[in-house]
């Protein structure tokens, strides 16, 4: 396909996504760059709310549930691993020239998202360095975008990450 083509080598992991309003209830699927489902987002219905799984495509294992968290200041999501919150997501409260997202992860290096976002042109970062890239220049399907994760960060994570700040943009 060559669809994640970039000039500088291939130093990191590609999937791709479909840009879409996900509902409650629907299922997606993120491909890695050869289109292969790697990971399969699955929305639950009839929760309080709102409650996306990421599951391990192979396996069906849960390996994140995704949920929102209403009556809050701001909005934020919050990401757990085996009922434990490992990551919360949250949207900043002031954006002057672009959109940025804070990403709270317990036991580690905090990461923010920035660039634009409802574009999905952004970039997530801990500790001013790259560990993801999101960007629809690399797809000439419609309504599609590529992610673009550095070596060694958990790669699951990072896409849950993803699809946080893909619902939040849209709410």
């Amino acid at each position: 396909m060559g669809l994640l083509r970039r000039r500088g080598g291939d130093d990191g992991t590609k999937y791709r996504m479909r840009e879409k309003m996900f509902a409650i209830g629907d299922d997606f699927w993120i491909e890695n760059a050869e289109g292969e489902r790697a990971f399969k987002v699955d929305g639950k219905a009839l929760r309080i709310r709102d409650t996306l799984v990421l599951e391990d495509a192979s396996s069906g294992a849960e390996l994140y549930k995704i949920q929102e968290k209403k009556l809050t200041i701001r909005d934020r999501m919050e990401i757990e691993r085996g009922g434990t919150t490992v990551a919360t997501v949250k949207k900043a409260l002031i954006t002057p020239l672009r959109d940025r997202f804070s990403i709270e992860v317990e036991g580690g290096e905090d990461m923010e998202a920035k660039g634009n976002i409802v574009d999905h042109e952004y970039k997530v970062e801990r500790g001013g360095k790259k560990v993801a890239e999101v960007s629809k220049r690399w797809f000439r399907i419609r309504d599609t975008y590529g992610i673009e994760i550095a070596p060694e960060q958990d790669d699951a994570l990072i896409l849950a990450v993803s699809v946080c700040i893909d619902r939040m943009a849209r709410g």
